[in-house]
């Protein structure tokens, strides 16, 4: 088997691994790069059209995360044979993710803030959503490829990272031996508050694709969910007792589902009054639908709880009736998670934070370059510090509560070397983390697992296992 990664491969960017089995080619996640544009954007697919030895057979989406699921319709037009795998879920979320992307595209041009002409548009995301094949968790399917010798099966395991997130487990006979490889995609050990955590086949297994993207990050492994589910509940109850606004910036996809069910569960508990107004807007509420749609398919912890049976209204459209909102006590659940400038969240967090009475509250993680990490920074040094949150405002002083919240996704480290110690690979790839995060994991696994084979493969690289 050959391996190489075709998109980022020392950072968190467009997720995209290549895998030859004999003559079998199957591409792992087709994902975009969110902080770059156009080409610059996608996995180096290139490379696989530069040698004609290197077919694509099958496509495995893990998730609907922009950077696993982006460059799909790129891929498609690109590969248009190859059979598309995903989870029920995953295909609910790409038919409402796929076209929203390309209408963004297309506005970025119309309004000219991009050059960059759109990478593929809705009827491109039309046409090939038909090609997608759903399957159930821990059942069999057909990943063999027109040239190869060997009858390749793949099988999807619960990643406990999203609503439809798998990793992919690999079975194959080579010289009369069965080979196999597994794939984590991004993935969760431990329960969130609706998506249970993962679950994985026996081991031992061949050869493991293992993401490391908390390697690098020693607090992550510190903090237990439940302590902090109790710290925003308490920060979240004070501010509206003072009379505050709250404003939650969250990701569209997991993060803001799983803060909706926190504040359910905080009104039940009496911890909230019931009578709060909570707020949405935008892509999270499509996305809240499918994840109602499909409590009975996927894993949960409560088949019967609905994003959508928490109490919420939607956002007002004009600022004039938004800044009327946000006088009174109130739960803002808005995108985009790290505040960038444009968004929701960004144009909210303006409107509160030159008053003490309101607070931010970060539960995603941030770029240490984004408005919501430099508001945090800022507030860390003290009230009053001043900000730029978005350049047409100009600086502004922080003088309303911020604090941040770890409810990551992610396994940490101790929970990945927990991982590799059940599942018992020969050979470990890093994927899906900066180097400092690979350098710990390999390290680490090096010392507790001297047997295993560690490999750090750098773009461009062809590895033979």
């Amino acid at each position: 088997m050959i391996f190489t990664s075709l998109g980022a491969s020392e950072e968190i960017g467009a997720s995209c691994h290549y895998i030859k089995i004999d003559g079998t080619g199957i591409l792992l996640d087709a994902g975009a790069d969110p902080e770059k544009e156009g080409l610059e954007s996608v996995p180096d697919l290139q490379r696989i059209l530069q040698n004609p030895d290197w077919p694509v057979d099958h496509v495995i989406v893990s998730h609907a995360h922009h950077d696993h699921l982006g460059s799909l319709p790129v891929v498609v037009k690109l590969f248009p044979h190859a059979h598309i795998h995903m989870t029920a879920a995953t295909r609910a979320l790409a038919d409402i993710l796929l076209p929203a992307s390309a209408r963004l595209q297309r506005r970025k041009v119309e309004e000219g803030t991009s050059t960059v002409d759109p990478l593929f548009e809705e009827d491109d995301v039309h046409a090939c959503s038909h090609l997608y094949q759903a399957h159930e968790l821990e059942t069999e399917f057909d990943l063999s490829g027109l040239k190869g010798k060997y009858t390749i099966e793949g099988e999807l395991y619960d990643a406990g990272h999203v609503l439809g997130s798998v990793g992919v487990h690999i079975t194959w006979y080579e010289g009369g031996k069965e080979r196999t490889l597994f794939f984590t995609g991004d993935t969760g050990l431990r329960n969130q508050t609706i998506i249970p955590g993962a679950t994985y086949p026996d081991g031992p297994v061949d050869i493991m694709l293992l993401e490391s993207t908390l390697g690098a990050d020693p607090d992550a492994e510190k903090f237990e969910r439940k302590n902090e589910e109790k710290r925003l509940g308490k920060a979240i109850a004070k501010v509206l007792k003072r009379g505050g606004a709250v404003l939650l910036p969250v990701f569209s996809l997991g993060r803001s589902q799983e803060m909706l069910a926190l504040i359910e569960r905080y009104k039940n508990r009496g911890l909230i009054d019931d009578d709060v107004p909570v707020y949405t807007a935008g892509m999270m509420r499509a996305i809240s639908d499918a994840y109602d749609k499909n409590r009975y398919n996927t894993p949960r912890l409560d088949e019967e709880f609905q994003v959508f049976g928490v109490k919420q209204r939607r956002l007002p459209r004009t600022d004039g009736a938004l800044r009327e909102v946000l006088k009174q006590p109130c739960i803002m659940a808005v995108g985009s998670g790290m505040m960038f400038d444009r968004t929701i969240s960004n144009k909210i967090a303006q409107m509160l934070v030159e008053n003490e009475k309101n607070g931010i509250f970060l539960v995603g993680y941030s770029r240490d370059d984004a408005p919501a990490s430099l508001m945090a920074d800022a507030r860390q040094s003290g009230k009053g510090n001043l900000v730029t949150l978005s350049k047409n405002k100009g600086p502004q002083p922080i003088n309303c509560s911020v604090d941040r919240f770890r409810f990551s996704g992610h396994s940490n480290r101790r929970d990945l070397l927990a991982l590799v110690d059940m599942m018992e690979p020969e050979t470990i790839i890093l994927v899906h983390g900066e180097k400092a995060a690979k350098d710990w994991m390999s390290d680490n696994i090096k010392f507790f697992y001297p047997e295993i084979t560690v490999l750090q493969p750098a773009a461009n690289d062809v590895v033979e296992v």
